[in-house]
């Protein structure tokens, strides 16, 4: 891999993506070109910034005139790949793996969940969203077979590790981790963790400032 992909910062590629949706956007809308300032108004995001953050793409933007907007939407589909399909696995088809699978927009960004994986008998065997539930310990030899490379898991946090390593045992070297658990992977894996619990958190607490800040108003819609 490019040792450039390692040095773009996380808050850069966690930006990239909001432009892509803002781009589609204005781009259904018949604009054909645009600027990091109308980005940034838009956004309410340093127009400075936004043309760092594009740059590690590979495109530059055109004096007076900005990126073409077709353009810039097809480099960021280069760019993460999101033109081309990566297959997945799921463990843990609780609540929030039915969730996972009935995300429609994952097709958008490249990614299809093609199998799912748990231990309950009552739920393996099943299909859920054209998606089959087998049994947890096929997981290995059949992600090595289908060379997956992204697995996903949904599990309580007291098997992640486990799953985790399974997963591992298969081929898999990214995973994308909705347990609330500390996961240790060896060199040669990416892991992403989603902690909700960790998120609402923070929403609780910004909440919580803003009303100690005396901003906060409540309206009551009669």
């Amino acid at each position: 891999m490019d040792k450039q992909v390692f040095n773009i910062p996380e808050p850069t590629l966690k930006r990239l993506p909001l432009y892509y949706q803002y781009l589609k956007t204005v781009l259904a809308a018949g604009r054909e070109a645009i600027s990091c300032t109308h980005i940034g108004n838009d956004l309410n995001l340093d127009p400075p910034q936004i043309r760092k953050d594009l740059a590690f793409t590979g495109i530059r933007g055109m004096p007076k005139v900005g990126y073409q907007v077709d353009t810039l939407l097809r480099c960021l589909e280069d760019f993460f790949g999101w033109n081309r399909i990566d297959e997945a696995f799921l463990v843990g088809v609780g609540n929030l793996g039915k969730a996972l699978l009935q995300y429609e927009g994952f097709a958008h960004y490249g990614f299809k969940i093609v199998a799912a994986f748990d231990v309950d008998s009552q739920i393996v065997g099943k299909t859920f969203c054209n998606v089959r539930v087998l049994p947890l310990e096929k997981l290995p030899n059949l992600s090595a077979r289908m060379k997956i490379r992204i697995g996903v898991i949904a599990t309580p946090q007291n098997v992640a590790q486990q799953v985790a390593d399974m997963m591992i045992d298969g081929g898999i070297r990214g995973i994308w981790n909705f347990a609330p658990a500390a996961i240790k992977v060896p060199d040669g894996v990416v892991i992403q963790n989603e902690n909700l619990a960790a998120g609402l958190a923070v929403l609780s607490k910004k909440l919580q400032l803003l009303v100690q800040s005396g901003k906060f108003r409540q309206e009551v819609v009669k």
